[in-house]
């Protein structure tokens, strides 16, 4: 049935008698565009300070009788929307008019307000690159669900020249102390016997209580360790330690439902080891992270041979 052909059963059909509302459901038109064609649209009178200019409740309210009341409102009070202004027309004026009706006429008459969202334009920091081991590092932390148990949290460092773990750390709590755990463990893992104190390494976070705090920032500073924040709202400044944190998910965490804290860590310590020893990773050419390490200090001892 067209749209045509539809109107005319609606006619027919409320000309014998039956609701408008019936008719209307029965057809699946709505009710308030056949008011709208037969210009039925009725003033109630306005139960508190009805003003003496509003249209007598006998009266039809066409598009410009309302279009003439919104205009004169918006004169008086220009930072109105149109909630506020059908909610006058409604309540003050005493107008039976529908909310977007309101909205429709003031769009198209240019009355709407312009809404001015205040967002601060920070330049995006190019994300640095890493050209040799322990030159940038990344941490971050995610929290995942331990049944019966609770939330746990997994904080990791990783070296963003061959993207292997090189530091993490599991709790109940994710406070600065879980991120000195697992950052103290990076810095037995890159340097052993020497430590981090002058060889150039820059620690990536995000800016969170935990990295930020007094504590965190001066044993980075005793470490000799210098840290780097990323910017607000730049999803990648620390796109690479994300990306492993899902990857680490995919293969330990989404697929099991751990009952205690010490099967979390055996199997997320299990799904590191196979990361940093047999994961074909696609940003090293499908080395491992162990393997990419391991062939580049090999074709720097030939050069420093040569």
């Amino acid at each position: 049935m067209s749209r045509a052909e539809k109107r005319q059963r609606v006619e027919e059909s409320i000309r014998l008698g039956y609701p408008v509302g019936e008719v209307c459901r029965v057809f699946e038109t709505g009710r308030a565009g056949w008011y709208r064609r037969k210009g039925v649209f009725r003033a109630e009178a306005a139960s508190i300070e009805a003003p003496q200019s509003t249209i007598s409740s006998g009266d039809d309210l066409r598009d410009g009788g309302i279009l003439g009341e919104i205009r004169s409102l918006v004169a008086v009070h220009p930072f109105w929307g149109y909630r506020r202004v059908h909610a006058h027309l409604k309540h003050r004026s005493g107008y039976r008019v529908n909310r977007k009706r309101v909205y429709r006429l003031m769009k198209e008459s240019g009355l709407l307000e312009k809404v001015k969202r205040f967002k601060p334009e920070r330049p995006w920091k190019k994300k640095p690159t890493a050209e040799r081991p322990n030159q940038y590092w990344g941490t971050d932390m995610t929290k995942f669900l331990i049944s019966g148990l609770g939330w746990a949290c997994l904080v990791i460092v990783e070296d963003w020249f061959h993207r292997q773990v090189i530091g993490d750390a599991i709790g109940l709590r994710g406070d600065t102390t879980l991120w000195l755990e697992a950052l103290n463990e990076a810095v037995q893992t890159a340097f052993a016997e020497e430590g981090p104190r002058g060889q150039g390494v820059q620690l990536i976070s995000d800016n969170g209580s935990q990295p930020t705090s007094r504590r965190y920032r001066g044993e980075c500073k005793t470490l000799g360790v210098d840290q780097i924040f990323t910017t607000y709202d730049n999803p990648k400044g620390n796109a690479e330690t994300e990306r492993l944190i899902r990857t680490l998910k995919e293969e330990a965490i989404w697929p099991y439902e751990f009952k205690t804290l010490e099967e979390a860590k055996e199997k997320i310590t299990q799904a590191i080891r196979f990361y940093n020893e047999r994961y074909c990773h696609s940003a090293l050419g499908y080395k491992s992270p162990t393997e990419f390490l391991r062939e580049y200090l090999r074709e720097q001892t030939v050069e420093q041979a040569a």
